[in-house]
């Protein structure tokens, strides 16, 4: 497959040889090989040199993947090797928070550090081989040749503005949230933070209102902020600067936690992920507490 995609991009046969090293007579035959294995012709040859079909063009992006996986596979385990590649769902949750522990317990292992859109982007980037390892909550089994491991329950407190009614609260329990507008915006049907939200609403009857799209923390805040009937679950692990302006009250008997956990590819070979997985695990059983809720996929 190599020696298909060099001659593709040489042009010519003797070119891939003298690139590859090798006699163009070897060339020859390992693309006959291919083509034999496919069933189907992949280059035609003129004058010039070698054009590819239209069956060489369809297999050309697949077999230029599978390569790129390939040569990843092998950098992770050589010296020199690349970064490891973790998705962190945002820059300030707390899966941020996890990664930057390790990072200050192993800072020998060099890191980085992407957000991506969603569970099912981080999954998919996680199956291919652009990121080693991501953080989401799965309400379903992984797929085959991945796994996953539960590494942390998130706490959901209830954030308010000054002039809501339950403001004055030390603290509250699910059932005192009935009858209150919870404004979760943006939630994408199927997402996985939908499925956990349409379940929390119908265990303790609570309203959750997904109006409008989501335009990120700060837009958040204002409206929680200047909307006396609104409220919102929020994450304890980020910080709140607002406290001018906004309440954020713990939920308890029994407190909302929002199921992260891990997944990557099992037949992934980088050093840094096995460090990652063992503080994940070590993390989660110091911190696992009683009397929370979470959805019914995650117990």
């Amino acid at each position: 497959m190599r020696t298909f995609v060099v001659a593709t991009d040489e042009g010519q046969l003797q070119e891939a040889a003298v690139e590859l090293g090798i006699s163009q007579q070897a060339v020859s035959k390992r693309v006959a090989a291919l083509e034999k294995e496919l069933g189907v012709r992949l280059f035609s040859r003129t004058a010039r040199g070698i054009q590819l079909t239209s069956e060489g063009e369809a297999f050309l992006p697949h077999a230029r993947a599978l390569l790129a996986v390939a040569d990843r596979a092998v950098e992770s385990v050589r010296p020199g090797r690349r970064p490891l590649r973790v998705d962190v769902l945002g820059r300030r949750s707390v899966c941020a928070s996890l990664v930057q522990e390790f990072h200050r317990q192993h800072p020998e292992i060099e890191l980085e550090v992407v957000t991506l859109p969603n569970g099912t982007a981080a999954t998919a980037a996680v199956r291919s081989g652009e990121i080693d390892a991501a953080f989401c909550a799965t309400p379903t089994p992984p797929s085959d040749g991945l796994r996953t491991m539960r590494v942390d329950n998130e706490p959901l407190h209830l954030l308010v503005g000054l002039d809501h009614e339950l403001a004055d609260a030390t603290e509250l329990t699910p059932k005192d949230l009935v009858g209150h507008r919870i404004w979760i915006p943006g939630i994408v049907p199927g997402a996985e933070w939908g499925v956990y939200y349409e379940e929390l609403a119908t265990a303790f009857g609570l309203s959750i209102d997904a109006e409008g799209p989501n335009f990120g923390t700060e837009h958040m805040l204002d409206r929680i902020a200047d909307t006396p009937s609104l409220a919102t679950f929020f994450g304890t692990v980020i910080r709140l600067h607002r406290s001018e302006d906004l309440r954020l009250i713990p939920v308890r008997r029994p407190t909302p936690v929002y199921p992260h956990s891990l997944i990557w590819r099992a037949d992934n070979a980088h050093p840094g992920l096995a460090g990652l997985r063992q503080r994940l695990a070590e993390n989660w059983l110091s911190t696992r507490t009683d009397d929370v809720w979470t959805a019914s996929w995650a117990r």
